[in-house]
C-alpha cells in the first residue's frame, strides 16, 4: 500500500547549483494543496519552475481552462508547512535562505537537529542574510520558526499523519572534530510504513566514530514490511581515493554499507525465529550465501552525486551502474535506483 508521494526538485550534490538536494513530500491520501513537507532545501523555486514547464501536470491533472499564472512554483511552496533538514551545508539549505523573505502561505517550521538550527542561525544572522527565522512560536513577525529534533529514539509528529525519528550520522571531520549530519526515519502513522532518508554520510569503515551501524540495526527488524525504501547518498564515482571522499560515500563503500544492512536483517530474522527477540551477544560470522535475498523487496535510491561535467550520461546514472555492478555478486535482492530531478516517486 502506498504511503507517500514525493517529487524530486533536486537530487545532486553540487557543484551544479541547478540540481541540489530538495524533495517535496506528502501523505498519499492527501492532496498537494493540503500541505507539503520540504525535505531538504538546496534547490527550490527555480528548479521547480523548469520541472513544471517540462511536466505541467506533475502535481496532478490541471483543468484545460486553468490560468497558468494561478499555479506556479510560488503557489507550490506557499503550501509547504515545514522544512526538514539533515544538516546546514549550503547545498541543503540554499533555496530556503534565498526564498525566506518571499514565501507565502501559513507560518512554516524548520525542523532539524539543535546543531543544524544553530548553524542556520549563523546564516539568518542579519549579516550573511536578514534575520528571517525565530525560535519564538508566538512572534507573528516571523514566517519561519525553528523547531529542534532530538536523537532520543522517539518519533515526533511534524505533519498530519507523518512522524519522524532522527538519528545522527557522521559527515566527516572539520576543525572542530566530527561533523554530524542526520538520518530520518519518516513514518506514515496510519499504516506504520516508513522510509529512511540519509543526509550526507561517510562510511563506517572510515569514520572515527562509526554511526551507520546503529541506523541499520534500527531498520533491520522492520525490513521489508514496514521499511522498503531507502534514500542514501553516493557522491563520487568508483575509484576515488578514500582520502578524497570528504565525508561521503563512493560505490564500494555504499555496497559495503548495504552488505552490513543485509547482515543485520538476517540477524534480526534469526532473533525473531528463536523467539528471543534479542541480538546474539557474540558477533556472528555470516557466509555470503546467508545474505542472498536478504534485501528482497527493498528499493535503494542513490542521490547527492557530484557533477564532474565530464560524462555524456547523467552522473547519477554512471554511479548507479557502478553500484549495481559491485552489488551483483552479493545477490542481496535489493533494487538500486537513481533519484532523478523531476521524478515523481510513490513510496
Amino acid at each position: 500500500m502506498a504511503a507517500f508521494d514525493m517529487i524530486v526538485v533536486g537530487s545532486g550534490g553540487g557543484p551544479d547549483e541547478t540540481n541540489l538536494s530538495g524533495y517535496l513530500l506528502k501523505p498519499c491520501e492527501a492532496a498537494w494543496n493540503d500541505g507539503i513537507i520540504a525535505l531538504e532545501a538546496g534547490s527550490g523555486l527555480g528548479a521547480l519552475r523548469h520541472i513544471m514547464k517540462r511536466d505541467p501536470n506533475i502535481f496532478g491533472e490541471r483543468p484545460t481552462d486553468a490560468n497558468p499564472a494561478s499555479f506556479t512554483p510560488l503557489t507550490v511552496y506557499s503550501n509547504v508547512k515545514c522544512f526538514l533538514l539533515t544538516h546546514a551545508h549550503l547545498d541543503h539549505i540554499g533555496s530556503l535562505v534565498m526564498t525566506a523573505g518571499t514565501l507565502g502561505g501559513a507560518r512554516k517550521r524548520i525542523y532539524g537537529s539543535t546543531q543544524t538550527l544553530r548553524d542556520l542561525e549563523t546564516v539568518f544572522s542579519g549579516r550573511v542574510w536578514p534575520k528571517l527565522a525565530t525560535h519564538d512560536e508566538n512572534n507573528p513577525l516571523f514566517q519561519l520558526v525553528y523547531h529542534a529534533l532530538h536523537a532520543d529514539g522517539k518519533y515526533e509528529v511534524i505533519f498530519p499523519n507523518i512522524s519522524v525519528r532522527v538519528m545522527t550520522v557522521s559527515h566527516g571531520m572539520n576543525d572542530s572534530g566530527q561533523y554530524d549530519s542526520a538520518c530520518f526515519f519518516i513514518r506514515h502513522d496510519p499504516t506504520n510504513h516508513e522510509f529512511i532518508f540519509f543526509g550526507d554520510v561517510e562510511p563506517d569503515s572510515l569514520s572515527v566514530k562509526p554511526k551507520n551501524i546503529t541506523i541499520w540495526r534500527a531498520a533491520a527488524p522492520k525490513i521489508p514490511h514496514d521499511i522498503s525504501t531507502i534514500f542514501i547518498e553516493c557522491s563520487y564515482q568508483a575509484g576515488r581515493p578514500d582520502g578524497e571522499l570528504y565525508g561521503h560515500l563512493s560505490p564500494v563503500h555504499l555496497v559495503q554499507e548495504l552488505v552490513t544492512l543485509a547482515t543485520e536483517v538476517v540477524i534480526a530474522q534469526k532473533a525473531r525465529k528463536s523467539r528471543s527477540g534479542s541480538r546474539p551477544r557474540k558477533k556472528q560470522r555470516m557466509s555470503p550465501e546467508a545474505l542472498h535475498g536478504a534485501l528482497e523487496g527493498v528499493k535503494v535510491y542513490i542521490m547527492h552525486c557530484k557533477e564532474p561535467f565530464s560524462t555524456e550520461r547523467p552522473i547519477n546514472h554512471v554511479i548507479g551502474d557502478q553500484c549495481r555492478e559491485l552489488l551483483a555478486p552479493h545477490q542481496l535482492g535489493v533494487e538500486l535506483l537513481t533519484a532523478d530531478q523531476g521524478m515523481k516517486i510513490v513510496i
